[in-house]
Parts: structure tokens; C-alpha cells; sequence
């Protein structure tokens, strides 16, 4: 019986080099030497004829391999003390010599081959339930089926379902798994949640969640059959439904698995923890992909940067843009825009966004005015104006080129630090690039010098703007005539008030109100104050109770001083 099955393994073994590489030979059997002692077969495989075969033939699984073939293989018989020949003879049989030696008296047997056929209507009825809707008769209704269930067969189901509903394609995979011992391999899990994950609107919160507890099951059980690309796509769908927490159990399970995250995985998670606003887990997940130096591509490093700086974290998205940028993984321009906008949201992180500037290449300024427009208005409001103007020199130089919105930036912060000269010398270099300088700058230079009491510098200031605009803003009257009224110069001021009109500008009660209430406690002039309420009262305007009293206490207070003078003089 040895003989027997010895002779049939080495036919196997020829049948499925056959099989495997279809180009039929003849081989001596005599190469193959069998040792009794040991059941086994060596094979001289150092002679010329055998120099093409692959190495395969000396693994143990490809003696395993039961591969059909119609075709014959023609071999040589021998006979010896220490070999024995098999004969291929018609349908797969095989002779051997009896025990005896006795080359005439063969044993014929069949050779056994069994391939599996997938039966077609049981393949419709299984299809035909997955695509409806299940219930608590499911599992039973398999049960009835009598289906064989093999890798092939679980597969094609899958592959035939047009309609997927998730709920029964895992309940139909946990069913072959568990009760019908389906060989679960990567690929079969792999093609399963795939086609799970990819359903589109139909995938529901719970669905992702059973298949989660499946793959965790199977992983748990079948060592090394999850992998990466699994795990990956239940982490992104986890995501796309805003299930964040659920998406981070997942990124925590990879260790478990024996699975190292790569890119996607970071990039997922971070994703589906953003989506719920949980920016500090999002944070976490970040440093641990910067750690790991698995750095997504450019578009997604966009979107991370813009999900780290809605949740208020523009110094950590900074960071992430410095890793992308050393590993060449470079973030849009519109990415990086955004970033320097918002790193000039608070005061820490202002130089971070003027080093985000200096990264952008000369050739993709141009586009980039408004971030570099946010980082001269940062600088200024830090009070490091002489950092804004010297950015402002730059961008002359290099691009883009600052407007009229860049140049005020710099004139209101050397204006609010009292340095007039500096704030004077870049309206001065706004008009040599050929802009015009606005009413703003105007109004904001005049006002401090009106603060600062330099009444001729501001009213030359004011001149000035004449000239360029035929209509005024009000802060540029409002300031110069508070500046006149505080040192007592009355006629200046209203000069001012009356000129007002002449440039678009209509008085407000304001101006009305201060200067009525300097010529009562100033000047003790109620009666210009009077006229000045008369002609409020014919503009419409109204003027507060509290400055009509003062107007009628001045009033009362200077006639009782002129009686008791005049008294005094009767007396």
C-alpha cells in the first residue's frame, strides 16, 4: 500500500508542474528516488533536464496542490531494486506494481479530483436575500438553503448583489463564518468591507458598527487576516458619518492587529475627530502622525491646516505645515493663505505667520495679498510697526505689491505711536507708487496731530485733502475741531463747522455738542451756544437736556452777575 501511495504522489507531483506551467515533458521517474525508510521523495533535480523547473517544487505546499488536468503527461518506466514506475494511463488512472515486484500485476486506481461547481440557483436564492429586507428569519432561511459554503461561492453572492444592504451582507458573512466555518482569508475580508464601505447613502451608522464588531471578532480570532486597507476603510467610513470617537477606537486598535498606520489612517481619523469639533483628540492624532512621519499629500494637509485653525489652533496647524514642507508635501497656496490669516488672529503667533510669508515662492506672491495684508495689520496692532514697514518695503520690492489698505495699516500705527514723521514719510511713499492716498489716511494723520495739539499741521493735513477729495470724512472735522476747542481757538472751530457742508459732510449733534458745551464752560459765550441750538433746531438735530441746562445756567449766571454789578454801581 505504500508503493501505492508513494507512486501516486509523485504523479501528483508531475501532473501539477503540468498543471501549473502547461508545457508537457518527459521525465524519468527514475529521478525520483523514494526511501522506504522515510516515506519520502527526493528527486535528482541536478541534471540537465530538470535545470528549468522552478524552485517551487522543493515547498512542501506545492506536493499539496491538487490541481486538475486533462492533459497526459508521458513519462519513462524503470524498474529496480531501489525504484518503481507510475504509468498515466487513460482517465487519470494510475498503475502500480503489486507488492510482490510483480511488473505484469498492476493495481488500478482512480485518481480522485474534486472540483467545486457554484450551483446557480441556490447562488440566486442567497442573492435574492440579501437584497431584501432582513429579519428575524434570516439565518433560518439560510439554514434551508443547504448551501456548501466556500470562499468562491461567498464571494460571487457579494459580487451579485446590485442592491446592498449592508445589515444582510454582514449578518450573511458572520452566518458562513461562524456557523459554516468559512476559511476567512485578507482578500475575501478585504473584497467583504470594501463593498460594505463603498455602498454610499444607503451605509448607516449602525451598519458600520456591526461590521466593526465582525472584523474585530475575526481579527481577534484569525491572526494576521486584518489589515491595513481594512482598517483603513472603516476608519473613513466612521468619518464620513461623523463618528469620531468611533473612528479614533479604531486608529487604537491597530497595535492590536499587528498593523502599522500609515498616512490615510492619520488622515481619516484626524478627519472624523474634526468633524465633531473635537480639535484636541484631532491634535493628538496629529502629533503621533508627525512623530511617525506619515505625512498625507498636499490636499489633505490643506484640510487639516483648515481644521486645526477653525478650532482655534493655528500654532499647531503651523507645525504640521512645517512637517509637510520638510517631507515636500506642499499645502496649496489658498491652504497657506489661510494659515497666515489666522496664525495673526492672536498676538503669540504673529511671527509664525511672517515666517509662513517668507516661505512663499516670489513667483506665487501674487496671489498672496491678502495673508501679507494680514501680517502688516498684525505687526502694527503688536506694535511693531517698524517690522510692518519693513514688510511693506519688501512686498515693493518682491511682490505683491501693497495697496492703499497696506499703506494705512502702517500710517495708523506710527500715527496711534505719535511718530508723525514716520507715519508722514509712507504717505508719502503711498503717492510716489502712484496711488492716491484716501480720506482715511488723511483723517488718521490730521487726528493725531490734532491730539498731540499741532493744530497747523493737522489743519495742513486737512488742506491737503481738499485738494484730492471733493468729499470729506466727519472724523477729520470732528477731531480738529474738538483739537480747536480744547485750546480755546472758538472762531477756528467754527470756521470748520460751517465749512463742514462744503465737502459732503453733514454736522452731526456731536460736533454740535462739544463745541456748544466749550463755549459755556470755556468762554461762558452762551450766546453763540444759543445760535448754534437754533441752528441744530433747523438741521433737526436735538441736543441733549443736559447741554440745553448748562446753556440756560450760563445764561442765568451772567445776567444775575450783571444786576449785582449794576446794583452795586445804584448803591
Amino acid at each position: 500500500m505504500w508503493r501505492s501511495l508513494l507512486a501516486r504522489q509523485r504523479f501528483t507531483v508531475l501532473r501539477n508542474y503540468k498543471a501549473a506551467y502547461i508545457s508537457p515533458i518527459q521525465v524519468p521517474l527514475s529521478n525520483f528516488a523514494i526511501n522506504p525508510t522515510q516515506s519520502t521523495i527526493s528527486s535528482s533535480l541536478d541534471s540537465p533536464q530538470f535545470s528549468h523547473f522552478p524552485s517551487a517544487i522543493n515547498n512542501p505546499r506545492f506536493f499539496s496542490q491538487q490541481i486538475a488536468t486533462e492533459n497526459e503527461v508521458p513519462v519513462d518506466s524503470h524498474s529496480s531494486e531501489n525504484h518503481f514506475d507510475a504509468v498515466r494511463l487513460e482517465n487519470d488512472d494510475v498503475a502500480v506494481p503489486n507488492d510482490d515486484g510483480n511488473e505484469h500485476d498492476f493495481v488500478v486506481e482512480e485518481e480522485e479530483t474534486e472540483a467545486f461547481q457554484i450551483d446557480d440557483e441556490k447562488l440566486e436564492k442567497v442573492v435574492s436575500l440579501l437584497q431584501t429586507s432582513a429579519d428575524e428569519s434570516f439565518e433560518s432561511s439560510l439554514d434551508n438553503m443547504n448551501l456548501t459554503i466556500r470562499q468562491d461561492f461567498v464571494i460571487k453572492a457579494i459580487e451579485s448583489v446590485e442592491t446592498v444592504l449592508a445589515e444582510n451582507l454582514v449578518r450573511f458573512f458572520k452566518w458562513a463564518w461562524t456557523e459554516n466555518s468559512l476559511v476567512v482569508t485578507t482578500q475575501v475580508l478585504e473584497s467583504f468591507v470594501i463593498t460594505i464601505c463603498n455602498s454610499g447613502r444607503s451605509l448607516r451608522d449602525k451598519d458600520v458598527y456591526s461590521l466593526w464588531d465582525l472584523v474585530k471578532e475575526i481579527g481577534e480570532k484569525e491572526i494576521g487576516v486584518v489589515n491595513v486597507t481594512i482598517l483603513n476603510e472603516l476608519v473613513s467610513s466612521f468619518s464620513k458619518l461623523g463618528k469620531g470617537k468611533a473612528a479614533l477606537g479604531v486608529f487604537e486598535k491597530f497595535e492590536g492587529f499587528q498593523c502599522v498606520p500609515d498616512a490615510d489612517t492619520y488622515y481619516f481619523t484626524i478627519e472624523g475627530l474634526s468633524r465633531r469639533s473635537d480639535f484636541d483628540l484631532a491634535w493628538s492624532v496629529c502629533q503621533k502622525m508627525l512623530d511617525a512621519q506619515r505625512i498625507p499629500d498636499g490636499e489633505k494637509i490643506a484640510r487639516i491646516l483648515s481644521w486645526l485653525c477653525k478650532g482655534e489652533k493655528a500654532k499647531e496647524a503651523h507645525a504640521v505645515y512645517m512637517a509637510a514642507i520638510e517631507n515636500k508635501r506642499y499645502p496649496p497656496l489658498s491652504s497657506v493663505n489661510f494659515l497666515a490669516s489666522h496664525l495673526c488672529h492672536k498676538n503669540e503667533t504673529v511671527p509664525l505667520a511672517l515666517e509662513v510669508l517668507n516661505d512663499i515662492p516670489v513667483e506665487r506672491r501674487k496671489r498672496a495679498i491678502k495673508p501679507f495684508s494680514a501680517v502688516v495689520r498684525a505687526l502694527c496692532r503688536v506694535k511693531d510697526v517698524d517690522a510692518a514697514k519693513e514688510l511693506v518695503l519688501k512686498m515693493i520690492t518682491d511682490g505683491p505689491l501693497p495697496g492703499n489698505a497696506v499703506f494705512n495699516y502702517v500710517i495708523t500705527g506710527y500715527s496711534k505711536a505719535g511718530e508723525m514723521g514716520q507715519a508722514v514719510e509712507i504717505l508719502r511713499l503711498l503717492e510716489s507708487r502712484g496711488l492716491k492716498p484716501d480720506v482715511y489716511a488723511y483723517s488718521v494723520i490730521a487726528s493725531a496731530y490734532s491730539n498731540g495739539g499741532e493744530m497747523e499741521q493737522a489743519r495742513k493735513i486737512l488742506e491737503e485733502a481738499k485738494k484730492n477729495h471733493l468729499k470729506l470724512s466727519p472724523v477729520i472735522y470732528h477731531t480738529l475741531i474738538r483739537g480747536y476747542c480744547k485750546l480755546e481757538r472758538f472762531d477756528e472751530a467754527l470756521e470748520l463747522l460751517s465749512e463742514m457742508k462744503d465737502f459732503g459732510v453733514r454736522a452731526s449733534a456731536d460736533e454740535y455738542e462739544k463745541l456748544i458745551q466749550s463755549l459755556c464752560l470755556k468762554a461762558l459765550d452762551w450766546e453763540r451756544a444759543e445760535k448754534l441750538q437754533e441752528e441744530m433746531k433747523e438741521k433737526g438735530l436735538y441736543l441733549k437736556g443736559i447741554t440745553r441746562a448748562l446753556v440756560r445756567a450760563v445764561k442765568e449766571t451772567e445776567k444775575e452777575a450783571m444786576e449785582a454789578q449794576s446794583g452795586s454801581l445804584v448803591a
